[in-house]
């Protein structure tokens, strides 16, 4: 990844604001990368690095793209937008994550995702998609459905031979560990989230062309309805790819641009996150004013006498 001359800036400030007077705050770092992995702005450094969480999926739905798997079994679109998704569980998207696994004749029992709370099955589990699409990649490459969380798979070699080279290092420098579904996450410096996603929206790659259009046309499959990531890609109708991670994580590209976002909030608070991506997305110019103005009203805006505020920019390198 290359660096400009600086990489570091202050930090950006989420105040929580109850009748006008502080009452809690955040810490959030930020940074913006193009598609050759140059740092073109910050806020905080760079280089901090977190686990990207559940922002890797549409980079682990490239085993997907990348293998004929969705040809094979004439996967759609929806069903890619729900590989990549971190949905709620709705009938909807556990049905769409089971037709993932119909389609490529795969029992919905070879699921090694949790059951939610108070739900009766994994495919009501957020990752549900992430796992089916895992699993038909397997049962198109003939690879073992038993072992395929395990970080020696092939299929998950495969996904991290594939983000490696997306970022010019070898596979074997990434520090893994187990995400709450119980498949590898990667431990990554923000620079390296943004450069992702600068990819990913670039438009010049075919395979992630594909996921970027299937999320952004059924966006409503990537998270689920009055989700962050649902209504900021429905309301700037594709000129964004937005995924949320846990633990205060969020990643967005500009697309067709080759530009990426991301963000991290030093507690890990969501409400937080939110509000400096619309914040730094308004600043950047990649959604307009009015788009910036409907999502604060949800997003900021928690209650008649409750409300967010941020503190800070980006600053240029």
């Amino acid at each position: 990844m290359t660096r400009g001359k600086r990489t570091q800036a202050r930090e950006l400030e989420v105040r929580l604001l109850r009748d006008g007077v502080i009452e809690s705050t955040h810490r959030v770092q930020a940074a913006v990368c193009d598609n050759r992995g140059r740092v073109l702005s910050v806020a905080g450094n760079s280089d901090t690095a977190t686990f990207i969480r559940s922002a890797l999926k549409p980079f682990q739905a490239l085993a997907v793209t990348t293998t004929g798997t969705l040809d094979r079994y004439e996967l759609t679109d929806r069903d890619l937008a729900i590989i990549c998704s971190s949905h709620q569980g709705t009938i909807e998207q556990a049905r769409q994550a089971f037709n993932v696994l119909w389609r490529s004749h795969v029992d919905s029992s070879k699921l090694q995702c949790p059951i939610p709370e108070g739900k009766t099955s994994p495919l009501q589990y957020n990752c549900s998609g992430k796992h089916a699409g895992m699993l038909a990649v397997c049962q198109q490459r003939h690879w073992p459905l038993e072992t395929y969380l395990r970080r020696k798979h092939p299929v998950q070699q495969l996904i991290l031979t594939k983000v490696a080279e997306m970022l010019g290092m070898p596979a074997e420098e990434f520090i893994s560990a187990r995400d709450d579904c119980g498949a590898p996450t990667y431990f990554m410096q923000l620079g390296q989230m943004a450069s992702l996603y600068a990819q990913l929206a670039s438009g010049d790659n075919l395979d992630m062309e594909r996921i970027v259009r299937a999320m952004t046309h059924h966006p409503a499959m990537v998270a689920g309805e009055g989700k962050f990531d649902t209504e900021l890609m429905r309301l700037s109708e594709g000129e964004v790819v937005s995924k949320s991670g846990a633990e205060g994580v969020q990643c967005i590209g500009r697309v067709g641009e080759g530009m990426g976002l991301a963000i991290k909030v030093t507690d890990g608070a969501k409400r937080a996150k939110y509000a400096v991506a619309i914040h730094l997305l308004k600043q950047l110019g990649w959604i307009s004013p009015a788009i910036a103005e409907t999502l604060s009203e949800t997003y900021m805006t928690l209650s008649d006498f409750k409300r967010l505020e941020v503190v800070g920019e980006l600053s240029m390198l």
